[in-house]
């Protein structure tokens, strides 16, 4: 095996095969979501519901978890977006894109630090609160717990959430040993950059939304 390879996957070798076929359909799902919510389409969410679905498997498997957390968290709002974007605001519209309110930038700070230390007492309580990893990971999670609920309310701005995230994730699932995933986010970052540029363009169209 060249050097490379092994830098990149030799983590591997010690999983089982079916965990890393899953892992990898996980990813092609998870890439799924990402492009039909730039698409403003609601299969984002069916497509990100089987991600979840083996993302929660595997990380409670390899003891992640903050990961295991969101990707659960991911299901529950998965299911709340779902019923958010195809709802009828009216006889012809379903709910539009649209900019935070002031009420939701409150709700979304809250969503954070409660998040902060939800994700810190688990950490506590299963003695994991041991490395940097766990601080990050905290972090990270409550950066994509306001996303994740921005999104589920199409809020132009969970875009932005998106891209913080998953500029923290890639390098630090390639830490954890998760290099499939890293490739994820890595692919994710340039999907949520053009998904903002989309949304606001078809906010910008449609002004009285905003």
């Amino acid at each position: 095996m060249s050097p490379i390879f092994d830098f990149l996957f030799e983590q591997y070798s010690d999983y089982q095969t079916i965990d890393i076929i899953l892992e990898i359909i996980a990813v092609i799902f998870g890439f799924l979501s990402v492009w039909f919510s730039k698409q403003n389409n609601v299969l984002v969410f069916p497509t990100g519901m089987i991600s979840t679905i083996i993302f929660v498997y595997l990380l409670f498997k390899w003891e992640l978890l903050g990961d295991m957390m969101i990707n659960g968290y991911y299901f529950i709002m998965s299911v709340y977006g779902w019923y958010i974007w195809t709802r009828k605001v009216n006889d012809t519209q379903v709910t539009p894109i649209s900019r935070m309110t002031f009420s939701e930038k409150k709700i979304s700070a809250a969503i954070f630090i409660a998040t902060l230390l939800f994700v810190y007492l688990v950490y506590k309580t299963f003695d994991k609160w041991t490395s940097v990893v766990a601080y990050i990971d905290t972090i990270t999670t409550a950066i994509f717990f306001v996303g994740m609920w921005l999104m589920a309310r199409r809020k132009l701005e969970n875009w932005i959430f998106w891209i913080i995230g998953d500029l923290i994730s890639i390098p630090l699932y390639f830490y954890k040993g998760f290099t499939f995933t890293s490739f994820q986010y890595f692919g994710f970052t340039f999907i949520a950059i053009f998904g903002y540029l989309a949304w606001k363009k078809n906010l910008n169209s449609n002004p009285q939304t905003a």
